[in-house]
């Protein structure tokens, strides 16, 4: 069942109460608004969600997967109600989820807002998950991909279960590579044989003086880092690597790429119209690409595959994952009811295949992500020459998938990366002492 809802903007400030506010009330012994069960009556969960894709992408109708995984579980479960409040956009999600805290009436069961684990472990708000799966002989977490499930774990702890992720891969132009004569990359090819292909596509093709065919377009810094084997920050958020000599590796590899271009910025559109060999694509913009109507005629007119990306000389083909997790309340009275709703979101395969369905991530079961029924739905989602995506590459991709970080300041410390490291690739400023200095200012950042 779904109430409908609606909160409004708070300044910044108010949305504090995940920190130290939080713990002074837990301290305090605040009690739960915890209800009775009285003769005759639903046991009621409570499941905290927001409206539309956490991928920042168009989403139809974000509640089917939910409500028919609440169904399935209500029928599971006679005499226990599933309610959550509809129509919190993502954009205030963390603020109404903050304010329930405060008040004591936090969801049994919620969706976890990015970079929040941290703190919301830290404070003791979600509970620490290691015991109920020590003795659910139902689950299994080798079920996982590891990244996905390790999204969820601090030191050792698992706080979240992960419901669904996105990962990158590269899609590539199988006719222009084909007009220039060029086999398809393997899945051993490397940042060599990515720059050898850029350098040899790029080129002005009906001869007026201005290049208009280009290797690629939206690789990044952080594509050429994760490739090369670097991780940018350790795994509990207060030290950052940017000095390394991968990273340094990795920016000399990226500037070599865009001298490729002469100057020149090449844009998605340049790739839409089939004049661009290489870009990565979120598996979320993907599937909102694909199809109709979101796919509006895009890649109508060549054929494409994808493969992973390219590794560096000291890594191999990594890429981001983002997930999105779940956990359950340190306070909720409903503990093991609790774990088995979560379960059927975040563990259930019929949840999980319904996600490929009707959401643009990827479940983060092996089993379902790697079906045969799957990669025939993703095949149907692709009509005419555009072309398809093998889920065995996406299977892949996952298993050596780097976790995006999930700490408070990650946000703040990639801001002030980006704006550095652009400045280093425009030689604006030198590149080892340029990263040295990165570093210090973002471990200061992160020691706040």
């Amino acid at each position: 069942m779904k109430k409908e809802g609606k909160i409004g903007r708070k300044p910044f400030a108010a949305r504090l109460v995940l920190g130290a506010a939080v713990s002074v009330l837990l301290l305090l012994g605040v009690a739960i608004n915890c209800r009775t069960k009285q003769a005759g009556e639903d046991q009621v969960l409570r499941f905290g969600m927001f409206a539309g894709s956490y991928w920042d992408v168009p989403n139809g109708n974000c509640y089917q997967i939910i409500d028919d995984a609440i169904m399935r579980f209500e029928a599971a479960h006679p005499g226990v109600k599933v309610e959550y409040v509809s129509g919190i956009l993502k954009e205030d999600y963390s603020e109404w989820l903050s304010e329930q805290v405060l008040l004591g009436k936090e969801p049994d069961v919620f969706m976890i807002p990015a970079g929040e684990l941290d703190m919301l472990a830290s404070s003791r708000i979600i509970k620490n998950l290691n015991s109920l799966i020590e003795r659910d002989k139902n689950f299994s977490k080798e079920s996982y991909y590891q990244a996905a499930y390790h999204y969820g774990n601090i030191k050792q702890k698992q706080f979240a279960l992960p419901y669904e992720s996105v990962t990158t891969l590269m899609f590539v132009n199988k006719t222009l590579l084909q007009k220039e004569g060029i086999a398809m990359p393997g899945s051993g090819w490397n940042w060599d044989d990515f720059l050898s292909i850029c350098r040899q596509v790029t080129k002005d093709i009906d001869h007026n003086g201005i290049t208009d065919q280009f290797g690629y377009y939206g690789y990044s810094w952080q594509d050429a880092a994760y490739s090369n084997g670097l991780s940018l920050f350790s795994e509990d958020g207060t030290t950052s690597f940017f000095g390394d000599e991968r990273m340094e590796a990795a920016l000399k590899y990226v500037k070599e790429l865009e001298e490729i271009n002469q100057g020149y910025t090449v844009t998605s559109k340049d790739f839409d119209k089939g004049k661009v060999a290489f870009r990565p694509l979120a598996f979320s913009e993907y599937r909102t690409y694909k199809p109709y109507p979101w796919r509006i005629k895009k890649y109508s007119d060549f054929e494409w595959d994808c493969v992973k990306m390219p590794s560096g000389p000291a890594g191999g083909s990594r890429t981001e994952l983002n997930t999105l997790l779940m956990g359950i309340s340190s306070r909720t009275g409903q503990g093991d009811l609790a774990w088995e709703f979560m379960k059927t979101l975040c563990y259930e395969e019929d949840t999980q295949r319904e996600l490929l369905e009707q959401s643009q991530g990827m479940p983060v079961i092996r089993k379902v992500t790697e079906s045969p029924q799957l990669q025939a739905l993703l095949n149907n989602d692709t009509p005419g020459r555009s072309g398809t995506v093998d889920m065995n590459i996406i299977g892949q991709v996952m298993d050596e998938a780097v976790e995006t970080p999930n700490f408070r300041l990650y946000p703040a410390a990639m801001v002030m990366a980006d704006g550095e490291i652009s400045r280093i690739l425009k030689g604006e400023a030198s590149m080892d002492s340029g990263l040295l200095k990165l570093q210090r200012e973002i471990n200061g950042l992160l020691k706040q």
